[in-house]
């Protein structure tokens, strides 16, 4: 069984996610960027400063380069473009007193300087298409079908038991929509309002509440709610315990224990979760033999190792699942990239709304860097895994800029397209303070977010 040593933080899974996260997001904040200074520079406009992360007092590193200092900040929330004439983050008024200069962001036509504002998000879009693209084009796609699920899901979160689900369930739709892929299911639900599964052979309606991602916030988890079932193979048997006394080994498959068929994981904790003390035989593949060894449960109920889960080769080999896999040639693979980039944006947005509606409690799941960190992969640098990750905090990163906040791309935006419409130019003033509202919101949120990590703000705890 899983040991409650995995409750200790692990400072090496930790380094490892965060040196991922801190790279991803370098990655995107250099080229969101890169996405107002290209079209700054074009236009004519002086860019003073360009940087990756915030330096307010001091630079980790900065150098001077024709009218631009680019540099690296201490403050690694994001990071930014200052361009000449332009009300920012950097709130300089000074320059703003002065009378307009030919290379100053505020004298370019509207048109121009709405092209430097969402250039940005353009490229951000454009990259999560790209990264999409060429990660079908050198892995393929790998998806396992709802329907090779012949022995139903794998509950592995009590907050799914609540809402009326068991392990062994098949679940068929979500919302009237057929669940046609494995990898779709816990998406649905977190979304769903109500699904049909089916349950030794006859079907039925299930309601998903309401606030079914409140509850899994205030239980505190946040992973994964379902998987596929999986035999039970020994990973790690802890030395000097007693399943390792006993004979129990890495490598070995428990297909029973006493009079008990044992065919996945999942059927071991109802075997032995009331015989804590009891000495039990466990029945054994070895190296393709059977055989049984006898050891006794622990005080925790559990028999003491950590499992392993088998690789899709293997699941297949053992004729528990068939995948289906898909390879996507150069230039095949760029609409399927954009395809993806859309499946994924059109989740986020549902999750979106979600939080924006109180009913849900989804709110009280909003997190911040430790929450994006944990997305990552604990135990190894997963390249795949760390793309894929990467272009989809770049369509995170598009959606939230373009919201209409000032202080954020989309409030740029917003205010030059009501120029443009009204043929007058918002006052400076307004725009000054506008901008201090909007920081004062991010900041906002941004603390409520990291804290809710943190502290579990919001969560009724």
């Amino acid at each position: 069984m899983i040991a409650n040593v995995l409750l200790d933080i692990n400072w090496n899974a930790v380094g490892l996610q965060a040196g991922q996260l801190i790279l991803s997001l370098s990655i995107l904040v250099i080229l969101h960027e890169f996405g107002h200074f290209i079209p700054a520079k074009i236009f004519g406009c002086r860019v003073e400063k360009f940087y990756l992360f915030f330096d307010p007092w001091f630079s980790l590193v900065k150098k001077k380069i024709g009218d631009t200092i680019y540099g690296i900040g201490w403050l690694p929330l994001g990071g930014y473009v200052k361009i000449s004439g332009m009300i920012d983050e950097s709130m300089d008024k000074e320059q703003l007193k002065q009378p307009p200069q030919s290379w100053e962001f505020r004298s370019k036509p509207a048109w121009q300087r709405l092209i430097i504002m969402i250039g940005g998000v353009t490229v951000n879009i454009l990259l999560a298409f790209f990264i999409y693209a060429m990660t079908l084009y050198t892995w393929g796609e790998t998806k396992l079908p709802n329907k090779s699920l012949a022995n139903g899901v794998w509950v592995v979160d009590t907050v799914v038991n609540e809402i009326g689900i068991q392990t062994g369930d098949k679940i068929l739709s979500v919302n009237n929509e057929e669940v046609v892929y494995f990898e779709d299911m816990n998406s649905a639900l977190l979304l769903g309002e109500k699904m049909i599964i089916e349950r030794n052979g006859q079907q039925q309606e299930l309601p998903i509440p309401v606030n079914f991602i409140e509850n899994i916030v205030e239980k505190g988890k946040r992973s994964v709610l379902l998987m596929p079932r999986i035999p039970c193979i020994v990973g790690e048997v802890p030395a000097g315990k007693t399943a390792d006394k006993n004979g129990l080994k890495s490598g070995d498959q428990i297909v029973g224990i006493d009079s008990i068929q044992i065919r996945f994981f999942d059927q071991i904790k109802p075997a032995i979760q009331q015989r804590a003390g009891d000495t039990i035989q466990l029945q054994l593949i070895r190296d393709g033999k059977q055989m049984a060894i006898t050891t006794t449960i622990n005080a925790d109920t559990s028999i003491g190792f950590f499992p392993i889960m088998p690789s899709m080769d293997e699941m297949e080999k053992e004729g528990l699942y068939a995948f289906e896999k898909r390879t996507f040639g150069f230039f095949e693979s760029f609409p399927a990239g954009v395809n993806k980039a859309i499946e994924k944006l059109s989740f986020y947005i549902a999750q979106f709304k979600k939080i924006l509606d109180p009913s849900t409690g989804a709110y009280k799941g909003l997190g911040g860097f430790k929450s994006m960190g944990s997305i990552f992969p604990k135990y190894e640098w997963d390249w795949q895994a760390f793309w894929n990750i990467t272009a989809f905090f770049s369509i995170v990163l598009a959606f939230m800029n373009l919201l209409p906040i000032p202080a954020l791309d989309g409030g740029h935006v917003l205010f030059t397209l009501i120029e443009m419409v009204t043929g007058r130019k918002p006052n400076e003033k307004f725009l000054e303070y506008a901008q201090i509202v909007g920081m004062v919101i991010l900041f906002g949120l941004m603390i409520y977010a990291n804290a809710n990590d943190w502290l579990g703000w919001g969560r009724g705890r």
